[in-house]
């Protein structure tokens, strides 16, 4: 085997669903970074803006980088069980957030994907791992790798599983032997995901507003949600699936044509997935640390999941959430007082 087919078997081997090999080139859409960052559609996220040629050039995050391997990791597109996704006083969370934190499930293995191919040349490798969080065009990259291709809702779309996918990457000080090839673009025309968007976040194909999506305004945003934004959120209270559960391809009745290698681990769990808003709005600074504790639900941090939660319960309009709504509005956190004030404004009178 030549050593770009030992990378793709070990990396198959490792756990993930997909892997591409590309060479670490200028990401392609690297000059339209700036002209979004002007526009504010990064809701502030500081971290998008800092050094952006960074970003663009994977040879900034590793001198010398010759080579790229992508990979994805699946996590499904199992249909919750109704009597707990329609329950008004469930709240609803992103299928990513169904498992442990991403991070920890990519990293480490890419870290030994990596040592795999030091061992194999028989000499030092310089390698980076990527997983979301370092500064680089993900998606760009897996393009030309093969994962996939760009999707209007400006996920990577592949094949076999849709844009449900965690992507990561290794760059690598060295040349492969072979690479991938490009997927043809195969986005449909009908705009079913832009449609799908409950707060128009997707203003246009390919273009995102983060400052309208309810992923940003439930997670990353640590203030208030903006009232206009409040009733589109639904019972959402940590993500949100929408533009990728509506994309017609290839989901088929509502399935993945392949969900065979779905990771037990992103199955639907009700306590994870569909969590109780009165019980939320019950969790005191240590409970929630002992319920959500290295999940990714502890990234919104007990106040803006409480403060989403209070949200959902003013968009069940079930008369049972004013007991639990009455408590948050008496909390000592003024963030999820705030909110609970406008649920139970929204309820009507008792």
């Amino acid at each position: 085997m030549s050593l770009s087919e030992k990378i793709r078997s070990q990396a198959l081997a490792l756990g993930f669903d997909l892997v591409g090999l590309a060479p670490a080139r200028r990401a392609e859409h690297a000059e339209a970074l700036l002209p979004w960052l002007e526009s504010g559609c990064h809701a502030g996220m500081g971290w998008l803006a800092r050094d952006p040629e960074t970003r663009a050039d994977p040879a900034r995050l590793l001198a010398g980088a010759k080579s790229i391997v992508c990979v994805a990791l699946a996590y499904g597109a199992e249909i919750p069980p109704a009597q707990f996704w329609d329950d008004p006083l469930r709240g609803r969370v992103a299928r990513f957030a169904w498992g442990p934190d991403y991070h920890d499930l990519i990293a480490p293995r890419l870290e030994e994907l990596a040592r795999f191919i030091a061992a194999d040349l028989g000499r030092p490798l310089a390698w980076k791992v990527a997983v979301d969080s370092a500064p680089i065009f993900e998606r760009d990259h897996a393009v030309r790798a093969g994962l996939g291709y760009l999707g209007r809702n400006t996920m990577l779309v592949t094949p076999q599983f849709g844009s449900l996918l965690l992507l990561g990457e290794l760059l690598l000080d060295i040349e492969l032997d072979s690479y991938d090839a490009p997927l043809p673009p195969a986005c449909c025309a009908e705009n079913y995901c832009g449609t799908a968007c409950p707060t128009g976040a997707l203003f246009k194909p390919y273009q995102l507003d983060a400052r309208r999506c309810i992923s940003w305004l439930t997670i990353e945003n640590k203030g208030d949600i903006p009232t206009e934004f409040r009733p589109r959120l639904g019972r959402w209270i940590f993500g949100c699936d929408e533009c990728q559960t509506s994309c017609q391809w290839p989901v088929v009745s509502g399935q993945l044509l392949d969900d065979s290698k779905l990771h037990a681990t992103f199955r639907f769990q009700p306590d994870l997935a569909t969590p109780r808003l009165d019980e939320l709005l019950a969790l005191d600074e240590k409970k929630f640390r002992d319920r959500f504790g290295g999940t990714p639900l502890a990234r919104a941090k007990r106040r803006g999941l409480l403060r989403n939660a209070a949200v959902a319960l003013g968009n069940s309009g079930a008369a049972a959430a004013r007991p639990a709504l009455e408590h948050a509005a008496a909390d000592p956190d003024d963030l999820i007082r705030t909110h609970a004030t406008w649920a139970l404004q929204r309820l009507g009178p008792a």
